[in-house]
């Protein structure tokens, strides 16, 4: 009997990267671009209420709430540039799997950190975590590709990955750049890592190191 961790979806390309991006744009824009902070607390992801306030559908809908236009747009650029590229090699199916569920874990690691270190009034929102995981997946799958930097400057993509967790360890641990949720960003890239691990039996680091050959 197959085992049920790795069972593969039949393949089926549909295109599921675009309708995330458009279903983030339409949540942003119905729930107030942003500005309305009752939806903000409501759909995002906060201890106290999870907890307290039972409100768990949170751990979902916190990854389609953004903050700003340019918190949105970053997120949708990261996440089209690498997803489409994702989901042609692994399916919409396994991306739409692949994708919620480090979405989830982000969101599930962050809470307990936050609650954990009393931190219950901390709001989490944003695709952040996700588009993290999509980066790393990327770079597991495509481990010879290069990534251009503002259009100029060429990095592998496991290079890319390793100086994005650099700079989001360095700034969780030294309290830079505030405002911005870097353990979800880091937790992204754990539970990507730990998709690989568990879902194809690969270990990212054997990957790149094959890749460098």
């Amino acid at each position: 009997m197959p085992n049920i961790l790795h069972k593969k979806f039949s393949y089926s390309f549909n295109y599921a990267t675009l309708i995330i991006a458009a279903a983030n744009t339409l949540v942003f824009i119905l729930t107030g671009s942003g500005r309305n902070l009752n939806m903000q607390y409501l759909l995002g992801l906060q201890p106290i209420l999870f907890i307290r306030g039972h409100y768990f559908w949170q751990l979902f809908t916190y990854m389609f709430m953004h903050g700003s236009w340019s918190h949105l747009i970053s997120n949708m650029i990261g996440l089209i540039f690498f997803g489409l590229y994702v989901e042609r090699q692994c399916g919409s199916k396994e991306f739409l799997l692949f994708y919620i569920l480090c979405g989830i874990l982000c969101g599930a690691a962050s809470l307990a950190i936050y609650s954990l270190s009393g931190h219950w009034q901390m709001l989490l929102v944003g695709a952040s975590g996700a588009v993290y995981a999509v980066l790393l997946l990327f770079a597991v799958i495509f481990p010879r590709s290069t990534v251009f930097i503002f259009g100029l400057v060429p990095v592998p993509a496991p290079l890319l990955v390793a100086i994005y967790a650099g700079i989001e360890l360095f700034d969780q641990l030294f309290g830079m750049r505030q405002g911005i949720a870097h353990l979800a960003h880091l937790s992204g890239f754990a539970a990507a890592w730990l998709f690989c691990l568990v879902r194809y039996g690969v270990n990212p680091i054997k990957v790149w190191k094959n890749a460098l050959r």
